[in-house]
């Protein structure tokens, strides 16, 4: 941990799942001077000693004033969602919000900052390759998506903006967060639409998971490990959507979908589906978009953060039995599905 200070650790985003993990356990670690900036900020964060910041990062006077008397920042608000229309509201909170919080911290001569971006702006490919962070990264396939598309351009928002000596910027890159605690389904709604039955086929593809403890971990370490301007890419296990499937089967006992298709097929009928859907004015059972994104491949090696950051990741199988009893305890209740 750094050394303590009177100065503040900000912590954007700090009430969202992997952000709560983070701030446990920077409290866990002795961190007595966090700064949580939220809209709301739970109980048991500030009876444990939290300073609670209400604002958002896409208002200058907010991370204006958040940004005052820091050492370190950990940026990790955002919004996750790949529904189209959602484009403009990511861009600003990604790109716009993380270009006033950089500009703040600087102005406030704050000089570490750890920005949590995501996998899906380095890893995916068509072929199940297994990339790290010397790949090229895939623009083309990413632009597909408009969440990944803005982490992609928050990281050269916030590359542009810390690029000077005495400056440190660290950029975290962890893949689909599973474990406990998601109580937004930011992350976790997948496996939730898996024991609801809700996922037509199986996709062709593979993904790459790891548990929002392990992250947080790697995070925490970050702050003093983390070399300047890189990235680390942080995941538990590459595994076909096949075989995440088929696990998910064996812990919940429901069955999964049982037909594959070719991927043009796959993909131009949830589209289909979704605009039949839209005609209707109504939501589809499924986002078209997350069934393209199961025909890519999401797989990477995590060996630099494991070297650099100590980052190490615990049994998958025990991060999705605690993703899938954390969702039968606080979201299949009784006629939740109808």
């Amino acid at each position: 941990m750094a050394k303590k200070s009177e100065k503040k650790i900000l912590i954007t985003g700090g009430t969202g799942f992997l952000g709560k993990h983070l701030v446990q356990q920077l409290l866990d670690a002795g961190q007595k001077n966090l700064r949580v900036m939220a809209s709301s900020v739970p109980a048991w964060m500030t009876d444990s000693g939290v300073e609670p910041f209400a604002g958002s990062v896409t208002n200058s006077e907010h991370v204006a004033e958040a940004t005052k008397n820091c050492e370190a920042i950990y940026h990790l608000a955002g919004k996750v969602s790949f529904d189209y229309d959602g484009a403009r509201q990511m861009n600003k909170l990604h790109v716009e919000g993380t270009r006033l919080l950089c500009e703040a911290a600087k102005e406030n001569g704050v000089k570490n900052f750890i920005l949590a971006s995501s996998s899906g702006t380095s890893a995916i490919t068509d072929d199940g390759t297994v990339t790290d962070e010397t790949f090229p990264q895939p623009v083309e396939i990413l632009s597909k998506w408009a969440y990944y598309a803005s982490k992609y351009y928050q990281e050269k928002t916030a590359l542009k903006a810390f690029s000077d000596k005495g400056e440190r910027l660290v950029i975290l890159n962890p893949s689909l967060l599973l474990g406990s605690g998601d109580d937004r389904l930011s992350s976790t709604k997948v496996v939730l639409d898996f024991m609801a039955q809700k996922l037509p086929i199986t996709p062709g593809g593979g993904l790459n998971f790891v548990d929002a403890r392990d992250a947080a971990t790697a995070f925490v370490n970050a702050i003093d490990k983390g070399r300047h301007q890189e990235r680390y890419l942080l995941g538990a296990v590459n595994w076909t959507v096949k075989e995440f499937f088929a696990r998910l089967e064996r812990l919940t006992g429901v069955s999964a979908p049982m037909f594959t298709v070719p991927k043009k097929v796959a993909v131009f009928g949830s589209n289909l589906i979704d605009s039949f859907y839209k005609q209707w004015n109504r939501s589809a059972p499924f986002e078209a978009s997350e069934v393209e994104m199961g025909e890519y491949f999401w797989y990477f090696d995590s060996y630099k953060a494991e070297t650099e950051l100590g980052f190490t990741s615990r049994d998958p199988m025990e991060t999705l039995q605690d993703t899938v009893k954390y969702l039968k305890e606080n979201f299949l209740g009784e006629g939740v599905f109808k």
